[in-house]
């Protein structure tokens, strides 16, 4: 099978083909395809026009012959999930959209918007499995149909639309627009049905860069008819195989014995185990005894799944339970999903598929960030410099799904004196703080992309931490002390146009800086003048405090700094730091990060979130 990967988010495999009157074998290849949407159409009972007496499905329409169809995939060669028809203006006369509004109607319309029958393509039947909903192959197919149709000369797209379930929105954000007076109740889909129309010349709205990236991949993605993968062995699904032999025993405590930290391994080992290679290595794994604990709330987790895409179903147990056997489609639990295995703590947990996992642990999400919102976010790359400050912002990062790609750059080790501060154990002492903030994070979502700079951000290393690696970073969160790499940092997000956030756990001051928009801004609004990084190398210890309490505003730090700074080195070991501030600054960059990622409003500027200010007695709301 050809097909091609979505270059960002989830890796979607599309299949095109076109299905010819006269073709040998055109009949049980179109049964197949419309056995499958009809099914999906079906619903549970939702559309019963979709089912046969026999409890079969059927979809039997004439304008599958002559159309495009589009068949997408999670993995190439794997059961097809979604499903979507381009038809062409050859078989116009056949248009679900001239059936709806009668011929003469139909081309009134298109006369209406300056357009001919022989120009105006129809796409249709977009469907998606159950299992396979809320990931966005809804948007990849339709995409994948609109770039088709530019490829293939098309001037405008018409198709009719639901709107019981927001499909008409959706169609909206892919720039089509409701023809007034189309809408009306239509038996055979339950459901108000309207007509849609789109011009290519115009915007995609916001799928605009998708649908231009898959005009251009359309031709590689064409196989022929026969050649789609919808013959009955690629449905079924997984072969039965050998169940692993998991420990009986969820907890074989052993000690651990610690020499240090060098060298401490940070990243999860990742078990499919439809991959025969995984199947193996995850039973090595079990029978050299090194887990200590298998975490495995799958069927919980499945649970989770069903009633996120579907809400009604927590009210129903029993149809919940009938939508997990949908999901697993035959697979046992066990073999559903991934393990993933935590090396330094000795745990192997169980958890779903990458794409379902996300879905879930960000659902709570919606409402403040939507679903388009949080595939952008992961599609983003962060940079953290200061692993002490910063870890509270890389973790509420992974927390909210701002970025899926982090580089994290400390050099220092936990220490007794962190402890304070930073979420972390007795146990990690001696640790890097990169490594210890990637451990958390991974174990909030094992497929995040992490890069470490465990020896900090040096000149040697700063190029490769902004452009080089896996990839650039799109956002600097800058939480260093060191003066020198302060600016260095900034002189490089500048010449990069990367916008940068800082927090500088006082009085809750925010710093953004957004040299996306603004190439030629001072650095730190211009508080140290003409000064550049080559003038802050070798600083005394005096200079030093200088030249941050001239980064902070010395004017502007609380009474408790400003008493605290001639005390450094004398009573006082370091600059004081609250756990409270630390946990404030993680959400003042996470707010201000999302918002510039997505492209909202946040603009350049030091803002200030002072709690003993906006808790005073005389600010309560009530008396």
């Amino acid at each position: 099978m050809k097909s091609i990967p979505m270059t960002t988010g989830v890796p979607w495999h599309v299949s095109a083909f076109r299905v010819e009157t006269g073709e040998s074998g055109e009949a049980e290849l179109v049964g197949r395809i419309r056995e499958l949407r009809a099914r999906i159409l079906f619903d549970r009972g939702r559309r019963p026009d979709f089912q046969t007496p026999d409890g079969g499905y059927a979809d039997d329409q004439d304008l599958d012959f002559g159309a495009w169809h589009f068949v997408g995939r999670r993995e190439a060669g794997g059961p097809p999930l979604g499903y979507v028809r381009l038809s062409t203006p050859e078989t116009g006369g056949l248009f679900q959209t001239r059936a709806h509004l009668g011929a003469e109607r139909y081309e009134d319309v298109l006369r209406e918007h300056g357009l001919g029958v022989a120009e105006t393509f129809e796409h249709s039947r977009l469907v998606v499995e159950h299992q396979a909903r809320k990931l966005g192959l809804g948007i990849y197919l339709n995409a994948f149909a609109m770039g088709a149709a530019r490829f293939l000369g098309a001037k405008a797209m018409i198709g009719t639309s639901g709107t019981a379930d927001g499909q008409d929105r959706f169609h909206e954000r892919f720039g089509f627009r409701p023809v007034p007076g189309t809408r009306r109740y239509v038996g055979h889909y339950t459901e108000d049905v309207v007509i849609m129309l789109y011009r290519p010349g115009f915007s995609a709205g916001e799928f605009t860069g998708l649908v231009e990236q898959l005009e251009e991949a359309f031709p590689s993605s064409v196989v022929p008819a026969q050649h789609a993968g919808l013959g009955v062995a690629s449905q079924v699904g997984h072969t039965p195989q050998d169940q692993l032999r998991l420990p009986s025993t969820p907890l074989m405590a052993a000690a651990e014995s610690s020499h240090g930290h060098a060298g401490a391994s940070w990243q999860p080992v990742l078990f499919t185990l439809d991959r025969e290679q995984d199947r193996i290595g995850l039973q090595s794994l079990i029978d050299s005894g090194q887990v200590r604990e298998v975490m495995d709330t799958i069927t919980d987790q499945l649970t989770e799944l069903v009633t996120s895409r579907e809400p009604r179903l927590c009210s129903s147990p029993d149809a919940a339970e009938r939508a997990v056997a949908e999901q697993l489609a035959g697979t046992s639990p066990q073999e559903y999903g991934t393990w993933v295995w935590y090396p330094w703590s000795g745990r192997l947990v169980h958890l779903l598929p990458r794409e379902e996992f996300r879905l879930v642990r960000t659902d709570r999400n919606r409402g403040r960030i939507d679903r388009a919102q949080q595939r952008r976010l992961l599609g983003r790359r962060v940079g953290v410099i200061g692993l002490s400050v910063g870890s509270s912002a890389a973790l509420t990062f992974a927390m909210e799904g701002i970025g899926g790609s982090f580089k994290l750059a400390d050099f220092d080790s936990l220490s007794v004196s962190n402890l304070n501060r930073l979420r972390a154990g007795v146990h990690h002492l001696g640790l890097n703080k990169c490594v210890l903030a990637a451990r958390q994070m991974l174990e909030i979502d094992p497929w995040l992309d992490i890069e470490l700079y465990q020896g900090g951000l040096t000149d040697a290393t700063m190029e490769e931490f902004f452009t080089g690696g896996a990839g650039p970073i799109n956002l600097l969160v800058e939480e260093c002390d060191t003066p020198y790499v302060k600016i260095a940092a900034r002189e490089h997000a500048r010449a990069l146009g990367i916008p940068v956030v800082m927090d500088a756990n006082d009085r809750g001051l925010l710093d953004v800086e957004r040299f996306d928009l603004e190439p030629d801004r001072p650095l730190l609004h211009g508080l140290l003048g003409e000064t550049t990084s080559s003038d802050l190398r070798d600083l005394t210890h005096e200079e030093m405090v200088d030249v941050i309490l001239t980064m902070v505003d010395r004017e502007r730090i609380s009474p408790e700094l400003t008493a605290s700074v001639s005390q450094i080195g004398i009573t006082l070991s370091s600059w004081p730091q609250l756990a409270s501030g630390v946990a404030l600054g993680g959400a003042l960059t996470a707010d201000a990060a999302r918002r510039i990622l997505l492209g909202q409003p946040r603009p350049s500027g030091r803002f200030y979130t002072d709690l003993e200010i906006l808790t005073a007695g005389d600010r309560s709301t009530v008396a």
